[in-house]
């Protein structure tokens, strides 16, 4: 399946070489530009066009990078646990999965589209990256 644009969405032969590389490669593709220039459509219509999922990801100026992949939740545990829950045995009761867990473990590949990461602390994008974790 190749990417080539769709009636909503006039794709540069550049643009369209961009994505169809980067699900071959199975890499992410960084889409840079000015407000309303059509980033977010394209994920958008890359979905719809190759009938993939689309796990949206909308980036506030305090979301972490590790909240992509989990969050737990240890005071709703912690009161819990004072109130002789039994949920507490199981840690998994406590774990948001985030939208790259999503991604992820998804059986079939994904459209994952982080919105807004420039509203984000600007070590975000090398969080996100970063093989030492």
């Amino acid at each position: 399946m190749q990417f080539k644009g769709t009636k909503n969405y006039i794709a540069t032969e550049d643009l369209s070489m961009a994505v169809n590389a980067s699900m071959a490669l199975e890499r992410p593709l960084l889409i840079k530009g000015e407000p309303g220039t059509g980033k977010t459509l394209l994920a958008i219509e890359v979905a719809k066009a190759l009938d993939m999922e689309l796990i949206e990801w909308h980036i506030k100026s305090t979301t972490k990078a590790s909240q992509g992949l989990y969050e737990y939740d240890a005071v709703t545990r912690l009161r819990d646990s004072q109130l002789g829950d039994e949920r507490v045995k199981d840690i998994s009761n406590y774990i948001k999965k985030g939208k790259l867990w999503e991604a992820f473990t998804s059986e079939k590949q994904v459209v994952l589209l982080i919105d807004e990461i420039d509203k984000a602390d600007i070590e975000f994008p090398n969080d996100l990256t970063s093989r030492n974790r």
